[in-house]
C-alpha cells in the first residue's frame, strides 16, 4: 500500500497544479510539503502517467508533415502553410504571412540580418511584417546584387530599405548587379567603398533570409537581367544543378557546383551561410520541389517555410 499511497499524493498535487490550476507555492503550504518536493511530485505525474499532454494541432496546421520535413532532411525547424491551391502567387502569399509572423516573435536585438534581393516571395513576407516595438535590428544586408532592368529596380531596393525602416535598423544596400559582365568587371566594382562597406558586413549577418530557386529562373529574375545566359543555364544544369540560392548554385544532393560563372555573382557565397545563426528560407511551388530537396541537402537551411503541397511532395519524393 505504501507505493499506492505515495501515487495518490502525487495524483492530488497534479489535480491541484493541472486542474485547480494553483501554483506550486500554493499547493506546498496548502499541503505543509516544500516547494522542492512539490517540484519532484509533478516530474513524477508525468514519469507514471498520472499525466499526459494531448497536442491536438489546429485545423489548417500540419505538424506531421513538418516532422516529417524535419526527419528525412535533418531539419531543425519547417513551418508549412495551408494554401488553397498549388498556384505560385497563391503560395507566395501564405508563404510570406507566415514568415512574416515567424520574423516578428523569434527576432532578437541587434540582430545583423541578409536578406537576398530579388525574391517574390521574400517581398511579400516584408509585405506583411509589422513595426517592430523592442526588437530592434542593428542592420539589414543586402546579399545579392540589386542593380537591374530599372522597370522592376525598386522591388530589390524596396526588400532592403522597408526591412529595414519596419526593425528600426540601418539599411546597407549592395549598388551593383547582381551578375557582373565579367570577373574583371566584378573586381572593379568590388573595389568601391560603399559596395566594399556593405560585404564587409556579410561574415557578421546573424539570420539570413533566402530564397530557392530553380535553375530555369523566375519571372521577375528573368526581368531584372541577372541571369545568366540560356547557354549558361544549359551547362549549369548539365553540370548537374537543380537550383540556386542567391546565384549559387548546387545539385539533387545539395553539393555546390562550381562553375567560372560563379566568379560573376555579387553575393554572399553558398558556404558562408553555413557560418549565420539562423538560415530561414522561403520557397514553394511545383517547379521548384527538386531545388528545395537540394537546398535542405545543403546543410546550411535551419528553417524552411513552406506550403502543404510542396511539402507533400518533398516527403514523398525517391531518395
Amino acid at each position: 500500500m505504501g507505493r499506492l499511497n505515495e501515487l495518490r499524493m502525487i495524483s492530488r498535487v497534479a489535480q491541484m497544479y493541472f486542474s485547480e490550476h494553483k501554483r506550486q507555492a500554493e499547493i506546498a503550504q496548502h499541503l505543509n510539503l516544500s516547494q522542492a518536493t512539490v517540484s519532484r511530485m509533478l516530474k513524477r505525474a508525468e514519469a507514471e502517467g498520472i499525466v499526459r499532454t494531448s497536442i491536438i494541432p489546429p485545423p489548417g496546421t500540419y505538424s506531421d508533415l513538418e516532422a516529417q520535413l524535419r526527419e528525412r532532411f535533418d531539419l531543425p525547424e519547417a513551418i508549412v502553410v495551408d494554401c488553397s491551391e498549388d498556384r505560385d502567387g497563391a503560395i507566395m502569399a501564405r508563404i510570406g504571412e507566415a514568415a512574416a509572423h515567424f520574423l516578428e516573435v523569434t527576432l532578437s536585438q541587434n540582430e545583423i540580418i541578409g536578406v537576398s534581393s530579388w525574391s517574390q516571395t521574400i517581398f511579400k513576407m516584408v509585405e506583411n511584417i509589422h513595426p517592430l516595438k523592442g526588437a530592434k535590428a542593428r542592420y539589414i544586408v543586402q546579399t545579392l546584387g540589386g542593380m537591374g532592368d530599372p522597370s522592376v529596380q525598386t522591388h530589390a531596393t524596396q526588400i532592403t530599405t522597408r526591412l529595414a525602416r519596419l526593425t528600426e535598423a540601418e539599411p546597407k544596400l549592395l549598388p551593383v548587379p547582381g551578375v557582373a559582365t565579367s570577373r574583371e568587371a566584378k573586381l572593379l566594382m568590388l573595389a568601391d567603398p560603399f559596395v566594399r562597406e556593405t560585404i564587409d558586413l556579410f561574415g557578421s549577418i546573424t539570420l539570413a533570409i533566402v530564397g530557392v530557386g530553380a535553375v530555369e529562373p523566375s519571372e521577375l529574375l528573368a526581368r531584372s537581367g541577372n541571369i545568366f545566359s540560356a547557354k549558361e543555364l544549359a551547362d549549369l544544369a548539365q553540370a548537374g544543378a537543380v537550383g540556386d540560392i542567391s546565384l549559387r548554385f548546387f545539385d539533387k544532393q545539395g553539393k555546390p557546383v562550381k562553375t567560372p560563372l560563379d566568379d560573376r555573382v555579387i553575393g554572399l557565397p553558398l558556404e558562408n551561410l553555413s557560418n549565420v545563426d539562423r538560415v530561414i528560407a522561403l520557397a514553394g511551388g511545383s517547379k521548384k520541389t527538386e531545388a528545395i530537396a537540394g537546398a535542405l541537402r545543403t546543410g546550411v537551411i535551419d528553417v524552411l517555410v513552406t506550403d502543404k503541397f510542396t511539402a507533400e511532395r518533398l516527403v514523398g519524393q525517391e531518395t
